[in-house]
């Protein structure tokens, strides 16, 4: 759906971000901007400035900033038309009706009646579980060590013996069977006919990161099999790629997610202070997870179940984690199964100590495959750090390649450098050394001078939003064509129209781009991060060599793309390098 310039616009207006951000982050006035902690990283002293004059916020600790539907969709994350729905309601704006096919028409409105079904699902759980029936249930909460905070937080609930009531709730709610079916609320089969897919059971609503109910999780009263059922896979519903808890760990200030196995586990961590918790459900970690996780943390904390089963599930999603970027530690439960067991004997101060202890995922790998090698026997020792080497040989980063050599060295009492040699060794026997080529050191060397010339132009754009008052002299020279960039030169040619107007309004800026990742980007480029400089000599040098460095790779950028035939475009660029000598006599006058 296409959203007009002056709809978004007025969305932006009518929503003021001091309001709108107060609603979530507590700020207090300081000079002419608001302070807070920020809501996207954790810290102590206050760094998440908001400002009411440009209406954009930035926090100087971590980086984030941007106008009010780039905090939307960070806090809440939404997509971009997503925040503008949501701000739109809140400021009382209508938006145009979106213009479906037919199939995307009927695709929508399935998924907001599976949506809307699974909510009245959860609070139908909820209610049963307050009833009679649903006493044995609440025993088993209750015996969990459960406070009825946690579980209204939850919204845990009970699913009744009876095996068609909540069918029969939901037809009377006006739902057909069909689309009963779809929700994977119940089972369908020629024997019994339709009846509910949870039925005696402990319900743990699923929920996505937008506090929306996808699905259930339910636990046998009694011995009955399977222990543990989760709702099949949906339209809105997508286990590998949603995790237990996500909805309310997001919002934790914590850096890093304690991954579990279960249900149990993620809610006794979050009533013993864990908040930054989640599981997958059940089902092993997935590169869906993975990526989801990469969202919101860089670190994650293992602590799955200390037997074989839970070692192997830790020693598999190490890798998957690894791949996406994350950082990964294992906590280790014994002498308990797992953490909702260790926190009810031993509470959280124990649990937080064992966060501290925990172990570096590859040393972890590196504990249990010691266990199948006696490194008291010559023989033994050798074999294991044979497989040690294979292992240190994946790394490709030699740095950190050479990190670990160093670790493990030091581990199993072996010299450095005999362990790097038998690394090398085993990586050119197994294919997986690799010398470096020419290009490869060509990309090494010619990346760095790529990146400081786009960061002066991202540097450029950021001191123009800041200082109007260069405005005027850096146009004489630099135009939106400079900016070799597409995005950068898009912002600079929305930002001279608005000189040009008399208006600098950068937060106005930020609704023409509606891609979530492009919104995202404008965003960090409105606040580069510059070297302060204390005296108008050094901020006048600064300003001067950044025009030029822009300018320079401009022309270069354009002679390398440049048709040998154009004789045209060969004389304008004859021109320009001609002015780029009257730049270096360049003054800047800093007011």
């Amino acid at each position: 759906m296409y959203y007009s310039d002056e709809i978004i616009e007025e969305v932006r207006s009518k929503n003021d971000i001091v309001d709108v951000i107060s609603g979530y982050v507590k700020l207090k006035k300081q000079g002419s901007s608001y302070f807070g902690l920020c809501p996207f990283h954790s810290e102590k002293s206050p760094s998440f400035s908001v400002s009411r004059d440009k209406q954009m916020y930035y926090c100087f600790g971590c980086g984030a900033g941007g106008n009010v539907f780039t905090f939307i969709m960070e806090y809440e994350n939404y997509s971009f038309v997503e925040a503008l729905k949501f701000l739109a309601q809140r400021a009382g704006v209508e938006l145009p009706q979106e213009e479906y096919s037919k199939e995307a028409k009927e695709r929508a409105d399935t998924r907001s009646a599976l949506l809307e079904m699974n909510k009245l699902a959860a609070k139908y759980y909820y209610a049963q579980l307050k009833t009679e029936g649903g006493r044995q249930a609440r025993e088993y909460l209750q015996n969990r060590q459960l406070s009825q905070e946690t579980i209204t937080a939850f919204g845990l609930g009970y699913s009744s013996k009876y095996s068609d009531d909540l069918f029969r709730y939901l037809k009377m709610k006006g739902y057909s069977e069909e689309m009963i079916i779809k929700a994977g609320l119940v089972n369908v089969d020629e024997k019994h006919g339709v009846y509910d897919k949870f039925w005696n059971r402990v319900m743990f609503p699923i929920m996505d990161v937008n506090n929306r109910v996808i699905g259930f999780g339910g636990r046998v009263m009694g011995d009955g099999k399977p222990k543990y059922l989760n709702s099949p896979e949906t339209l809105i519903f997508d286990k590998s790629r949603n995790l237990y808890g996500l909805h309310r760990a997001r919002t934790s200030r914590k850096p890093y997610f304690i991954v579990c196995e279960g249900y149990m586990d993620v809610i006794s961590l979050h009533q013993a202070g864990f908040t930054n918790a989640v599981a997958s459900l059940g089902t092993a970690l997935t590169a869906g997870h993975a990526a989801l996780i990469k969202r919101y943390v860089n670190e994650v904390y293992l602590t799955y179940d200390s037997d074989e089963a839970g070692i192997k599930a830790a020693l598999r999603a190490a890798p998957i984690l690894r791949e996406a970027g994350v950082t990964t530690r294992v906590i280790r439960m014994e002498p308990y199964k797992d953490p909702d067991e260790f926190i009810k004997n031993l509470g959280a101060e124990a649990f937080e100590e064992r966060i501290r202890k925990a172990r570096n995922s590859f040393m972890f790998g590196l504990e249990m495959l010691e266990k199948g090698y006696d490194l008291n026997a010559p023989e033994g020792k050798t074999e294991f750090l044979r497989e040690a080497a294979r292992r240190l040989a994946r790394f490709e980063e030699e740095i950190e390649r050479d990190n670990y050599i160093e670790a493990v060295a030091k581990t199993y009492h072996v010299g450095y450098e005999e362990l790097k040699k038998l690394v090398v060794k085993v990586a050119v026997q197994s294919g997986m050394a690799a010398p470096a080529t020419k290009p490869r050191q060509t990309i090494r060397q010619e990346t760095p001078k790529e990146d400081g010339h786009i960061r002066s132009q991202k540097i450029l754009l950021t001191w123009l939003i800041d200082r109007e008052e260069l405005f005027d002299q850096v146009s004489r020279y630099v135009t939106p064509e400079d900016f070799t960039v597409e995005l950068y030169r898009k912002v600079a040619e929305l930002l001279y129209e608005q000189h040009a107007k008399g208006e600098l309004n950068p937060a106005q800026i930020m609704n023409y781009f509606a891609e979530e990742e492009e919104h995202r980007a404008v965003a960090a480029l409105f606040n580069t991060r510059i070297k302060e400089l204390t005296t108008a000599g050094e901020q006048e040098k600064a300003i001067k060599e950044t025009i030029l460095r822009v300018k320079e790779y401009s022309i270069e950028t354009a002679t390398r793309n440049l048709d040998p035939t154009d004789i045209q475009g060969l004389q304008r660029l004859m021109n320009a390098k001609k002015a780029v000598q009257d730049l270096h006599k360049l003054h800047i006058s800093i007011n």
